[in-house]
This record gives structure tokens, C-alpha cells and sequence, in this order.
């Protein structure tokens, strides 16, 4: 047994969305350099295209598509376009966090289409590809708020624990067809998405102190993790919520 029969992803595509920013940027490039061909989705194409050329700068084989995960039809054309996908990676989120008393339904409905929608249509779309083949891993990004209440949990921490429940009931459905599915759970991370938060000094500091690292999360952090849950190695790990945030959770 050697690293490449465990870790390596050579012949492997993969779907990284929200793949141009955060962990799913940092995510991209780690597929990458483990030898997968990465599609990076998102709604920006200069933060794609720039994303694109990193990748292949560094010896890498990427591609880039622009997607709308706020509507059931964007999720589809994404998948139509994306072809044949051996990893499937759910980083592409929306973030709006209101006081509950003050949370409508127009906000709670975004925050369901991009972080708990978008994760659904792309399994069933893309699993039966991944069962034929015999080979798949389904690999979500959820938050600590699926589990805990803090900064306004709200829709986010709803649509983060119902992202965690569809991850095993993926993992029930498919696993013994060579499909896992798994969920990485970051405590607070600076990234664009945590930009509201991230802008408050106090609270910063005040959550890194709730790790046992005593510092908050980066995009870096998530790269090993995630090349093990795509890889060959992680074929007996499925349906688990795997915390990457520095003792967040246990302390």
C-alpha cells in the first residue's frame, strides 16, 4: 500500500462549488494537486477564471462553469454541464443571518435553495454516475451552528443541520454502491462568507478563544481533510460530521 493507492485522485473529476473563494478555493486546489481534474462552479467568472489559472499554474487540471444555485434550474444545468463527476464537493453557501424575529421568508427560502437545495439536486443527479462507476465521494461543508447556536444562527444553522442529515441518509442509500458521503464541520473560518462577522474585532477574537488552537479557522486548513474524504482511502468512512476547528466543538 503506498500514498497514491490512499490519497491519490489521478483519473478523478471533481465538483467543487462555490470552488473561487473559501474553503471550496482552497479545496479546488488540493483536489488538484492530489491528481483530480477540477470543475470549479460559482457566479462569478473572473473569480473563476482566476481560480482556473492558479490551478493550472501550479500543474494542475482544471475548467471552470458559471452557476446559479439559487434556483432548482441553475442546479440542473450545472449538472448537465459539469458530465461525468467522481467527487462531489457542496462548499457554495449564502450567509444571511438576521435576528430569528426579523428572519422572513424570502431570506429563509435563499438560504434552503443554495445551502440545502443545491446539495440534494446535485447528489441525485450526479450519484447515479458515481454507482456505475463503482467510485464516488460526496463531501458537504457545513458549520458549527448545525449543532450550536451563536452570531444569529437562524436559517443558516437550519439549512446546516438538514445539510448534515441529508449527508447520511446520502451515505444509507449509497454507500454499498462505492458512493460516500461526508461532511467536513468548520468552527469560524475567515473567509468572504464570514465577512460580517469577521468585521467585528471583538467577536473574532472572542471565538478563537473557543478553540483550543486559539485561532480562528482558515481555507488552508480543510485541504488534507478533504483530499482523504475524496480519496480511495476513505471508502469505510461514510454518513460522518468530521469537525476541522481547532477543539471549537469540545471545548
Amino acid at each position: 500500500m503506498d500514498l497514491h493507492s490512499l490519497f491519490g485522485l489521478g483519473g478523478r473529476r471533481a465538483l467543487v462549488t462555490g470552488g473561487s473563494s473559501g474553503i471550496g478555493l482552497a479545496i479546488a486546489g488540493a483536489l488538484a494537486t492530489a491528481g483530480a481534474e477540477v470543475v470549479v462552479a460559482a457566479r462569478g467568472r473572473d473569480r473563476i477564471d482566476e481560480t482556473v489559472a492558479g490551478i493550472r499554474s501550479a500543474g494542475g487540471r482544471a475548467a471552470g462553469l458559471v452557476a446559479d444555485l439559487s434556483t432548482r434550474a441553475g442546479c440542473h444545468e450545472l449538472a448537465d454541464a459539469a458530465g461525468p463527476i467522481d467527487v462531489l464537493v457542496n462548499s457554495a453557501g449564502i450567509n444571511i443571518r438576521p435576528p430569528l424575529s426579523d428572519l422572513d421568508e424570502d431570506v429563509w427560502d435563499a438560504t434552503m435553495s443554495v445551502n440545502l437545495d443545491a446539495p440534494f439536486i446535485l447528489g441525485q443527479r450526479l450519484a447515479p454516475g458515481m454507482i456505475e462507476r463503482g467510485y464516488g465521494r460526496i463531501i458537504s461543508i457545513s458549520s458549527q451552528q448545525a449543532s450550536r447556536a451563536f452570531a444569529s444562527s437562524g436559517a443558516y444553522g437550519a439549512s446546516k443541520a438538514a445539510l448534515e442529515g441529508l449527508a447520511r441518509s446520502q451515505a444509507e442509500a449509497w454507500t454499498a454502491s462505492g458512493v460516500t458521503s461526508n461532511v467536513l464541520v468548520p468552527g469560524f473560518v475567515l473567509t468572504p462568507l464570514n465577512r460580517r462577522l469577521a468585521s467585528d474585532p471583538g467577536v473574532v477574537a472572542s471565538l478563537a478563544a473557543r478553540t483550543f488552537a486559539g485561532r480562528n479557522g482558515l481555507p488552508d486548513d480543510f485541504a488534507a481533510a478533504a483530499i482523504f474524504l475524496a480519496g480511495p482511502g476513505s471508502a469505510y468512512v461514510t454518513g460522518q460530521s468530521i469537525a476541522v476547528d481547532g477543539g471549537f466543538s469540545v471545548h
